[in-house]
């Protein structure tokens, strides 16, 4: 028993040593991005664009976002050799290698959705840059130019595009549908039509982009709300996820020794098959209900 819990202890131990490490590189890493960031603005602010840090800079910092979120997968791997030195097999490698592809297309799939909404916040954010610029009396391309820079809401192609429209009088509205295409952008079709109202018919562009700014909000509270209904059902199915995970540690605490059961007898190796298949479809079946709710 004391043999048990001292593997354990050190398992333990070396998994949290690990995560320490991790976090203090990536937060290294985040420190030197923010430094060349904002190193980007200080240089460009004075051109006439405040905060625009150009296209570069965007390029560099996604690039070092993708390469981070890629990286967390990865960690499947350490926690995969502790379950196999506590288990003593190889079994549990194996299971790391195989979730490490997994992990990562959930990460990805989560980075995607926080960008698709970080981006319609940024949309929203730009109406209503747009519309103050205008009532302190900046013109419209002048004023597009400064909530561009001001709040981020395209990519590094769709920006230099729009931007470029802006400074030399070319088709803004065709080059803000061309940027609504972009996940989460939608708000973008909605501004381009504004401008080309106002500047075919002479309408009050601060006006419309007041409008659509309170209904592109009101989709955002919206969708917090639906988020804040479905919290306890993700609450559950973490609790599900998690639940075998704490059967193991009672049972190595109380000395039943369930790693060697589970891995070194015919029966353990039977019902970790079952197990892990029910596990599995327990998961998917219920975060398949909860992202139903989320689509309705």
């Amino acid at each position: 028993m004391r043999g048990g819990q001292w593997a354990l202890a050190q398992g333990a131990a070396v998994l949290c040593a690990g995560t320490a490490v991790w976090r203090l590189a990536e937060r290294e890493r985040g420190l030197r991005r923010a430094r060349v960031v904002l190193a980007g603005v200080g240089a460009l602010g004075g051109a006439g664009v405040p905060g625009w840090a150009g296209p570069s800079w965007r390029a560099v910092r996604e690039r070092w976002r993708g390469v981070v979120r890629g990286r967390r997968a990865w960690l499947c791997l350490p926690v995969a050799a502790v379950l196999a030195v506590l288990g003593q097999s190889p079994l549990p490698l194996a299971a790391g290698a195989l979730a490490v592809p997994l992990a990562g297309r959930r990460l990805r799939a989560r980075g995607l959705r926080r960008e698709r909404e970080a981006r319609s916040d940024a949309v929203v954010a730009l109406c209503g840059a747009v519309a103050a610029e205008l009532r302190a009396g900046r013109q419209p391309a002048r004023a597009l130019l400064f909530g561009l820079g001001a709040t981020e809401a395209l990519g590094p192609e769709e920006e230099a595009e729009v931007v470029a429209a802006a400074r030399f009088g070319g088709d803004v509205a065709q080059a803000l549908r061309s940027a609504a295409r972009q996940d989460g952008a939608d708000g973008l079709a909605g501004l381009a039509a504004c401008w080309q109202v106002a500047v075919d018919g002479g309408a009050g562009l601060a006006a419309g982009l007041d409008r659509l700014e309170a209904a592109l909000r009101e989709h955002r509270d919206q969708r917090e709300r639906l988020r804040a209904q479905l919290a306890g059902a993700w609450a559950t199915v973490a609790v599900l996820a998690v639940l075998p995970a704490v059967g193991i540690l009672l049972g190595t605490a109380l000395g039943a020794r369930p790693l060697y059961v589970l891995f070194h007898t015919p029966v353990g190796l039977g019902c970790l098959a079952v197990g892990t298949a029910l596990e599995t479809a327990g998961l998917w079946w219920a975060a398949r209900i909860v992202r139903g709710g989320e689509r309705v």
